[in-house]
């Protein structure tokens, strides 16, 4: 199985347990829990930020010096409900307890002390519409270059609806070259819905030095260390996917394949 496709270790608990040395790069971490009510997560920081997620359920929050008390709404990801999210500073702690079944994102990225922890979800996380035709997707824009709220860390949730491509055209931001493009490393947590469903994601560069297409199954994540990585979910299975990014500059500029760029500018133009 290809390196880049990471199956859960476990069905409770902490079932995803990505950081940057076990990916072979240098910026983004991504953990995934998921806990039965009662059941408690406490990390430190150190030497990161950390934006956590209830992708579903509802818990008890708390940083090293706040209580933010209940959290979550959306019982299953796709009721399509703005997620609750708090941002956790470098230099602290969280602790998370269950308050009903709940599976909890925590993603990291390199960052200094600073930034006070606090709530930047569902507040100010509209939906938005993306693409056109069989490249319609719907996303949440939770922490992205737009909004203050990280040093490093950008964040998305990702609604693709049956037979639609999502990621697409094909695009990369692989170099560091801003502003034409910017160096992020990015993972993909997917889910389908029903549950039983798959996806496929392929990950490739120009020079076909890497070139990955994986079938994804409820709860996999997907590493994208460089490369184009489009994404096709099948008649008859909704895909979610999260995505964090990380890299040296906390901006998001892409380049599309230049074979299939055509497609963005044929839709931008109509």
């Amino acid at each position: 199985m290809t390196s880049l496709l990471r199956k859960p270790v476990a069905k409770t608990g902490k079932v995803h347990d990505i950081t940057p040395e076990t990916a072979n790069w240098g910026y983004v971490g991504f953990g995934l829990y998921r806990l039965s009510a009662g059941e408690a997560a406490v990390e430190p920081t150190g030497d990161t930020e950390v934006i956590l997620v209830l992708v579903e359920g509802k818990a008890t929050i708390r940083s090293e010096d706040t209580d933010f008390g209940e959290l979550g709404d959306r019982m299953s990801v796709f009721e399509k409900k703005p997620p609750h999210c708090v941002y956790i500073p470098a230099g602290s702690s969280w602790s998370a307890t269950a308050t009903t079944d709940c599976v909890l994102a925590v993603c990291t990225a390199p960052a200094k002390p600073g930034r006070e922890a606090q709530i930047i979800g569902p507040q100010g996380i509209t939906l938005a519409t993306r693409g056109k035709g069989a490249n319609t997707r719907e996303v949440y824009a939770i922490a992205m270059e737009d909004r203050d709220v990280a040093d490093s860390l950008l964040v998305t949730e990702v609604f693709t609806p049956q037979g639609n491509w999502s990621s697409y055209p094909p695009h990369r931001h692989d170099e560091d070259n801003f502003p034409d493009m910017t160096y992020l490393e990015e993972t993909y947590y997917h889910r389908l819905n029903p549950a039983q469903g798959f996806g496929f994601q392929r990950v490739f560069t120009d020079d076909g030095s890497l070139d990955e297409t994986m079938a994804v199954s409820d709860g996999d994540v997907v590493l994208v260390p460089k490369g184009h990585h489009p994404c096709g979910a099948p008649y008859g299975y909704e895909m979610y996917y999260l995505n964090v990014m990380a890299g040296p500059l906390r901006k998001w500029r892409f380049q599309n394949h230049p074979d299939h760029d055509w497609i963005f500018q044929r839709d931008r133009q109509e």
